[in-house]
């Protein structure tokens, strides 16, 4: 269906091994994970309430049974895969994983993504004036909404191979 992100959904679990987890209901202070929508994917975390297990992925929610599957692993504590959860009491939440997040930096000029991809604001949004030289790094491409008039002295490099396109 959908892909979903809600503020503070938690719930916990005492599922074990590797597969969909049952939902014992809402932390208090937190909503459950119906905030989602039966059926709908999100990111979620599973962490061990006891130990240093913890996994990090994408999962789906099914409100019959109040369950969430675990259908991509992001990371994990078991380097990348699926970890086997032990007995006792996990933690599961929705989370915003760093490496699929796009934020604005400190100074506001440049907006930075998954594996530390960048562009400056002239390349990925509908700034008129690029005030600083930029270079479209290998495997990344670039857009600009025009007219775009490029600073003294600034440039935007592109690399071989790479696009920016000027529409």
């Amino acid at each position: 269906m959908a892909f979903v992100l809600a503020d503070r959904v938690r719930e916990t679990t005492t599922t074990t091994g590797t597969g969909t987890v049952t939902l014992l209901g809402a932390f208090t202070g937190f909503q459950s994970f119906a905030a989602i929508g039966n059926a709908n994917s999100t990111y979620y975390t599973i962490a061990d309430q006891g130990g240093a297990n913890w996994e990090v992925g994408i999962g789906t929610y099914t409100a019959s049974g109040t369950t969430l599957s675990r259908d991509t692993v992001l990371s994990s504590s078991n380097s990348g895969s699926l970890v086997s959860f032990t007995a006792g009491t996990k933690d599961v939440f929705v989370t915003q994983p760093s490496g699929r997040t796009v934020y604005v930096g400190p100074s506001d000029q440049t907006i930075y993504g998954a594996n530390n991809a960048q562009g400056n604001m002239g390349v990925l949004v509908n700034a008129t004036t690029i005030s600083n030289s930029y270079t479209i790094a290998s495997g990344y491409s670039g857009i600009s909404v025009g007219p775009i008039t490029l600073a003294s002295g600034a440039t935007v490099t592109v690399s071989s191979g790479q696009t920016w396109v000027v529409v």
